[in-house]
């Protein structure tokens, strides 16, 4: 297989040029599917042996890795390749499990949170590695449309979370897009653009009513490590909310990062110049910012500054040559007030880092089966969900190994 091939299989550049049995030999090798096993296998030892359990959980992640569009392709492939056979390891001369038997195992590890703690294993390989820097976290959600065939409106039991539904949002330019399925919602580190947190919800569940449970999702998961919870926590605007802004800050001690939604507002609130909570000077000047530290934000006066020429001078507002000082902190109004304060570089800086899950959702879709869905209800759903993101992980270990090795053979 080229390389142009494989970089389509996968993204990792130091995994392009392996063949494609080393390619996935060195995925699949940090996974030690050893506990989820013990979840899968038959509770009885009467009856025939059977296949291996743990080559039936290597034959999903190769599914998944190889982009193979159905359980029943899966089953051709690895018939009638060796080499798959020996990756996944079954026997190389006997049967291989027919769809049915992938099928029920399937169903017994949807049915179990086996899937949950082997990504979360991995992730702490990942730590070991130094690949995580949790300072800042990006949230997002996206579509991800049902195998099922599409029911009209009247007919979805709206209270019914394990079935799909209809939703609509609207794309980069503008255009609204409407789906029958699922919505995927992800907490991901920026650094490695790893997932950290998953959850997925019917399609017209609003991206928002995910931003609070993914937090705690992944603070839990920092504080069984003793790892420092993050310090922000970045989303596009349709997370402006103000639960949203007030429990990252007082529950979380940290701070969300996200643009205002004007909605409907013709102007911003009493008090302010502008939308990015900049303070008014009694001369009804927008105020200079002047940096923050320890959470309070410091803004001068903009005549002192250079940047307008009020009519009033100085002594307007203030017997100093240093001018008026207005200080904001975010405790005032969680919402309209951060620090960095929301006009600064740094506030842009740490933003910019959000599209961090954009890249994430567009490897797992492109690069690892996601968007190919070929199973029904929420739990099969989020195991197919978390194969992909079992697999991202993996191979982005295996990446990491293969660059540490290669810059100790070039010392």
């Amino acid at each position: 297989m080229n390389n142009i091939r494989q970089e389509c299989l996968f993204p990792f550049e130091e995994l392009v040029n392996l063949s494609e049995t080393d390619k996935l030999i060195c995925i699949l090798d940090p996974i030690d599917l050893k506990p989820l096993v013990e979840k899968i296998k038959p509770k009885s030892n009467k009856g025939p042996t059977g296949y291996n359990p743990e080559a039936i959980l290597r034959a999903f992640l190769v599914q998944q890795i190889e982009k193979i569009p159905t359980r029943a392709d899966l089953v051709i492939k690895i018939d009638r390749s060796p080499y798959l056979r020996y990756v996944c390891g079954f026997s190389t001369t006997g049967r291989v499990p027919s769809e049915a038997t992938f099928s029920r195992y399937y169903s017994k590890l949807s049915e179990t949170d086996g899937a949950e703690i082997l990504m979360n294993n991995l992730l702490d390989q990942s730590i070991e590695l130094d690949l995580l820097d949790t300072e800042t976290m990006a949230i997002d959600a996206s579509k991800l449309e049902a195998y099922e065939r599409a029911k009209p409106k009247s007919k979805i039991d709206k209270e019914n979370d394990f079935t799909p539904d209809w939703g609509t949002k609207f794309d980069s330019h503008k255009n609204q897009i409407t789906w029958f399925g699922w919505k995927i919602h992800a907490a991901v580190e920026t650094k490695s653009e790893l997932p950290i947190a998953l959850t997925l919800t019917p399609a017209n569940h609003a991206d928002k009513t995910q931003a609070i449970p993914l937090v705690e999702k992944v603070n839990d998961f920092l504080a069984e490590r003793d790892l420092i919870k993050p310090k922000y926590w970045t989303m596009d605007s349709g997370y402006d909310t103000t639960d949203i802004y007030e429990h990252i800050l007082f529950e979380q001690d940290s701070q969300a990062i996200i643009p205002i939604n004007k909605r409907n507002a013709k102007q911003p609130p009493a008090g302010f110049y502008d939308f990015k909570g900049t303070p008014v000077c009694s001369g009804g000047h927008k105020m200079y910012y002047w940096g923050h530290y320890k959470g309070v934000n410091k803004f001068r006066c903009p005549h002192v500054c250079g940047k307008v020429d009020c009519i009033h001078g100085t002594k307007w507002c203030s017997d100093s040559n240093y001018g008026q000082v207005t200080k904001t902190r975010p405790k005032e109004n969680p919402r309209y007030i951060s620090t960095p304060h929301r006009d600064s570089r740094t506030w842009r800086k740490i933003y910019n880092k959000r599209t961090s899950v954009e890249r994430t959702f567009s490897r797992l879709k492109e690069h690892l089966n996601l968007e190919n869905l070929t199973v029904m209800g929420a739990k099969k759903v989020k195991t197919h969900l978390l194969l992909s993101s079992i697999s991202l992980i993996a191979a982005r270990i295996a990446a990491e190994k293969i660059k540490l090795q290669n810059q100790t053979l070039a010392a």
